[in-house]
């Protein structure tokens, strides 16, 4: 009688295991299933974020360059203008990096753990350096020399301020992706 229990058992553990495994492998194809569907608007998807990292780098590069350019014709506030300048050139690499990194990830990596986490905060962080350059530009402007300058100057914050909203629609389209774990994810980044 105990050894029929016993068999019992095993024979339970095991058809319990093959359900199990038969489950998992549902799972894994489904996923899989899943993400090779998706493929065709992810990759138009990634095609228009990664022309959004090259507009921004450009965006970013003529920016620079005007403000280089009229910190050379100002006088008084050149050097500050110019200093904006070199941060926000700085800024930019980082930023470009940083989006190429949450584009770059895996699209399973992502549906198991979530979004990059790290470069979304290193994504937000320029942003915030980004916007407290803004304002010293803006306070500025006030003491440009000319009026061409202010000009050019205002033209350039409002440029900037633009490129800004692209990368805050990048960061809030890549914090709301869909995750297994991502809420597990977030528990040990922080």
């Amino acid at each position: 009688m105990q050894k029929t229990m016993q068999k019992l058992k095993i024979n339970s553990l095991f058809i319990v295991s093959l359900v199990l495994v038969f489950a998992f492998s549902f799972f894994i194809a489904s996923v899989s299933a899943y993400a090779a569907g998706k493929d065709d608007n992810i990759e138009k998807g990634n095609q228009a974020q990664s022309r959004d990292v090259e507009e921004h780098r450009s965006a970013v590069s003529n920016f620079v360059q005007s403000l280089l350019s009229v910190a050379d014709r100002e006088g008084g506030i050149g050097e500050q203008v110019r200093v904006i300048a070199r941060e926000q050139n700085q800024s930019a690499s980082t930023t470009v990096h940083a989006m190429g990194k949450i584009q770059s990830r895996s699209k399973i990596k992502t549906f198991f753990f979530g979004s990059d986490y790290k470069n979304l905060g290193a994504l937000r962080s320029e942003i915030v350096q980004t916007k407290n350059r803004l304002n010293q530009l803006d306070k500025l402007v006030e003491n440009a020399q000319t009026a061409v300058d202010k000009a050019e100057l205002q033209n350039q914050v409002q440029t900037l301020k633009q490129e800004q909203q692209k990368i805050d629609t990048f960061l809030k389209a890549n914090e709301n992706k869909f995750s297994l774990f991502g809420w597990f994810t977030k528990l040990f980044s922080k």
